[in-house]
């Protein structure tokens, strides 16, 4: 029996040979291992950690995707503004004007009335302008009329004044007021308000896409 075989006990508990199981260190590349994966671990909390900060002061991705859409949004309005409702336009001597005149230049509403007269429209009478406008029209002037002409005569009288606003109010009937202002410097010339008067009839067709002008999707 071997030395090693501990008392009272034999047969197959009996230990034999003079070598014995020796205990032995954890190898170094194993702690290396270790290491390495504790390091990754701790890097890998912290990366998340980061995350989950920048989600907090930004609004997160949610807000990201929901500000192009908003944006989007926004811009549908300007589109339908922009476009004209398709539709015949009158011709200029079945547009009737008034002539305004809201500077304190004296005869320029009733020059400005025979230049209308002799490009075709039909002149009902100018005037100075109402208190309501006189000397606050900062801009070239202003083409006012019902709101049943905002597609129609408004447009045709605004291509003979570069720079005119288009406004509306509430009267009755299809006369039209042209409402000249401190930037009034005389109309269009006619060459360029019979190609501006062309291209108005037929307008572009509006985008159908989801591009919009800037080049971003909506």
């Amino acid at each position: 029996m071997s030395m090693l075989t501990p008392p009272g006990m034999g047969g197959k508990y009996r230990i034999t040979g003079d070598k014995y199981p020796r205990m032995r260190r954890p190898s170094g590349r194993r702690r290396i291992v270790l290491a390495a994966v504790a390091a990754l671990a701790a890097f890998g909390l912290i990366g998340w950690g980061t995350l989950q900060l920048v989600d907090v002061f930004t609004g997160g991705d949610e807000a990201s995707a929901a500000a192009p859409a908003k944006d989007c949004a926004e811009k549908q309005p300007e589109r339908k503004t922009a476009a004209r409702k398709a539709g015949p336009l009158p011709e200029p001597r079945r547009v009737t004007v008034n002539v305004f005149n809201a500077t304190p230049r004296e005869g320029l509403a009733k020059k400005t009335a025979d230049d209308l007269k002799k490009r075709g429209f039909t002149v009902a009478k100018f005037a100075n302008a109402t208190k309501a406008y006189d000397k606050k029209v900062k801009g070239p002037g202003i083409v006012l009329g019902p709101r049943s002409a905002l597609d129609t005569a408004l447009p045709v009288l605004a291509t003979q004044l570069t720079g005119a606003e288009k406004r509306t109010d509430g009267r009755k009937g299809g006369t039209v007021d042209l409402i000249l202002g401190a930037g009034f410097k005389g109309l269009a010339k006619e060459k360029d308000a019979a190609e501006a008067l062309a291209a108005l009839a037929k307008p572009s067709p509006a985008p159908s896409g989801p591009s919009s002008g800037d080049g971003k999707n909506c």
